[in-house]
């Protein structure tokens, strides 16, 4: 009970200031591997992390329900979103100084496809976006229990991607590209979050992890809306060469802001079921799965939102 009241006073932290991936957003925030997040990893030293993951978002959607593109009209006064095929590359490269600290940076790189159908167009629209993305770097503290089973993770997301990517061919050509799916927001946000983690008997361990993304400025006309990350997660621990994983991943967004931002069609609440596995390769090497799949999608006017999400990668250290 302790365990469970700890792990929801990190979630109401985080909630209660609610960054967004806006119009179209692109999956909930993944732990793909616990030791490269910091749970339980007390042995100082350099850890690298190289991750791939593919969303195909083809399923327009609208509150909770699924939209039939057919019986939409065209030309539209609203978008209707065709597909964004996201192929997104990660680097995580992991200090841990001592079992107290320790410290992570992100380096996203996107391939991102977008198709769509523009306001007052009946022709499609495509973009072809391949760029860095906006890098986060991550402190820890670990030092707040005796057997630093409790954390706090604080830092930053820097407005390291593009905002002037341009639609490619069709009607739209030349002009911008939707804010929400530029490679980066333009903004720099605070991240805040805390986490726990521990033994549910001798087979089993868990972790709950929350994370807040608050945008702390605006960029030429658009503010991403605040956001949450919630993870849950168990794991099977008793095998030798591998270890099954099982996590909940949810996410809240709320509407960007400014001139240049899709208002109406902005923000969620996405929640998603995540079995995955771990697979120990060498003493210091590990590979990684999971497969995301949605239990529960509410947007914000039209949006469009994967079946599945995939991600694999390989963690080394050092």
């Amino acid at each position: 009970m302790k365990t469970f009241t700890l792990a929801v006073f990190f979630f109401i932290g985080a909630v209660a200031s609610n960054g967004a991936l806006a119009c179209s957003s692109c999956g909930c925030t993944l732990t793909t591997d616990w030791a490269a997040q910091g749970f339980g990893s007390v042995v100082p030293g350099f850890r690298m992390d190289f991750r791939f993951d593919y969303l195909d978002q083809n399923q327009l959607r609208s509150g909770t329900k699924a939209v039939d593109r057919g019986s939409l009209a065209t030309p539209n006064d609203r978008e209707i979103q065709q597909r964004t095929r996201n192929l997104n590359y990660s680097v995580f490269l992991d200090y841990t100084a001592n079992a107290d600290w320790g410290v992570n940076v992100q380096v996203p790189y996107f391939d991102r496809y977008h198709t769509t159908i523009a306001p007052g167009d009946t022709d499609i629209s495509t973009s072809q976006t391949k760029s860095v993305g906006d890098v986060r770097v991550m402190g820890r503290y670990q030092g707040l229990s005796p057997d630093h089973s409790v954390g706090v993770q604080f830092g930053v997301k820097l407005p390291t991607g593009g905002i002037h990517n341009t639609f490619v061919d069709g009607p739209q050509s030349g002009q911008p590209l939707d804010r929400g799916l530029q490679p980066g927001t333009g903004t720099t946000d605070l991240l805040v979050g805390g986490y726990k983690f521990g033994a549910i008997s001798r087979d089993w361990d868990y972790f709950v992890l929350g994370l807040l993304q608050l945008p702390m400025n605006s960029k030429e006309d658009f503010k991403p809306g605040t956001g949450v990350n919630l993870n849950v997660g168990v794991q099977y621990v008793s095998f030798e060469s591998w270890t099954p994983r099982l996590q909940i991943n949810s996410r809240i967004e709320q509407r960007d802001s400014g001139a240049q931002a899709d208002i109406p069609n902005s923000g969620a609440t996405l929640v998603y079921l995540s079995p995955g596995a771990t697979f120990h390769l060498t003493h210091t090497s590990h590979a990684y799965a999971f497969l995301q799949l949605p239990i529960y999608q509410r947007v914000n006017g039209l949006q469009i939102e994967p079946r599945y999400t995939t991600s694999v990668g390989v963690r080394i250290e050092f």
